[in-house]
């Protein structure tokens, strides 16, 4: 496999004729639309014999439900490459029951694709992480039992394999507490042989303070459940300024970190799926901006006769542009280079493997290079 950048006057002919390969292959390899114009700075992966080098690794995707024809267009399209897929969210209410979730569909066609569906349960409340209900659940010892008890319902009734706990906007001051909860719950899933996993926060070193994440204890976790999902995204988010959305620089940082307290094989890297259109200027507390498929990305680029550029830093590609209105922006995204350096990275510490937030829309380069680059590991036959 190689990645070719693209440059003024070439085409997928083109392409095809420099590298000996069929124009179809390199449509196919990359998502476009047959007979699409190139953009002069895009990354087009030219298709080869699979190598699969850098051996065996586990792949997880959320996946937010939506109509049952695209669920399952979705699964269907992606199985190959997936060890799991966690539709996204059972919710805890505040008596410790859990508001259910339309994911019938979804396990379904995961398991008739040998992926393996985990339970995704959450402290959402109706706009973001709700810290008082996960404190009640914490504190409240009764409580936490009837979520241990619901959660293994649903374990057994919808036929998940195992759970990934996504408890954001803890207390700082009830870290033990959590960690004493996770110790209760992988204790009672392990006894009827479920998974449990961990979402975390991206952080570089144990702070114990931030609202956000201090209640998260790396090296906790890691001693407790099975593995961890560190959400390695949002550096670059819609309410804040403009930059990559996961820089890969700052990534590293992280990873460098997890793997001095978590044993790298317990660790799962978050990718995005998305990169962000920003209207410019950049005002704090204005206009948030609008999340965009990496192949919709290109499309806008195409379009408004943009030139992709490559940051080499945070190894992520973006452009500008002026919209109909004189607006301008700027978009950052992933593409084939972006993500064969993140998995390059996940390679280079040895981790159990990668997680994309979300499914949805398409990507066709990911599942190109990752199934150039992996092994995919499946855990259900």
């Amino acid at each position: 496999m190689k990645i070719h950048v693209v440059k003024s006057g070439e085409s997928v002919w083109f392409l095809s004729k420099i590298y000996g390969v069929t124009p179809s292959s390199i449509i196919s390899a990359n998502g476009l639309q047959h007979q699409a114009d190139l953009v002069i700075g895009q990354a087009i992966i030219i298709p080869s014999k699979n190598s699969k080098q850098y051996g065996y690794i586990e792949v997880n995707a959320f996946i937010q439900p939506s109509t049952s024809e695209k669920q399952i267009s979705l699964i269907k399209n992606t199985g190959k490459y997936l060890t799991y897929t966690t539709p996204f969210s059972y919710h805890i209410q505040a008596d410790g029951s859990l508001l259910p979730l339309e994911d019938k569909v979804i396990i379904g066609e995961a398991r008739k694709n040998m992926v393996a569906p985990m339970l995704s349960i959450t402290n959402l409340g109706a706009a973001t992480f709700n810290t008082d209900l996960i404190n009640k659940v914490l504190k409240n010892e009764t409580l936490q039992q009837t979520v241990i008890n619901n959660i293994k319902t649903i374990l057994k009734s919808k036929g998940y394999y195992g759970v990934i706990l996504d408890l954001e906007r803890i207390p700082a001051e009830s870290r033990t507490l959590y960690n004493n909860f996770l110790k209760k719950i992988t204790k009672a899933l392990h006894q009827k042989k479920y998974v449990v996993a961990t979402a975390l926060a991206p952080k570089t070193y144990d702070e114990k303070v931030n609202s956000w994440y201090g209640a998260h204890d790396y090296k906790a976790h890691g001693e407790i459940v099975d593995f961890v999902v560190i959400m390695t995204y949002e550096w670059g988010w819609s309410g804040g300024p403009p930059m990559a959305v996961a820089p890969l620089n700052d990534v590293e940082k992280v990873i460098k970190y997890a793997v001095s307290v978590i044993p790298s094989k317990k660790i799962m890297m978050g990718i995005p799926f998305y990169g962000y259109d920003w209207t410019l200027p950049y005002v704090p507390n204005g206009k948030f901006a609008k999340a965009v498929g990496n192949e919709e990305a290109v499309q806008i680029a195409l379009q408004n006769g943009a030139i992709i550029k490559y940051d080499i830093k945070s190894e992520s590609p973006y452009f500008n542009y002026t919209d109909k209105n004189r607006l301008k922006h700027v978009v950052w995204f992933e593409d084939a280079r972006s993500i064969q350096s993140k998995f390059e990275l996940a390679s280079k510490y040895n981790l159990r493997g990668v997680s994309y937030w979300a499914l949805g829309k398409p990507f066709a380069q990911n599942w190109t290079v990752l199934d150039n680059m992996f092994n995919i590991i499946k855990v259900i036959k």
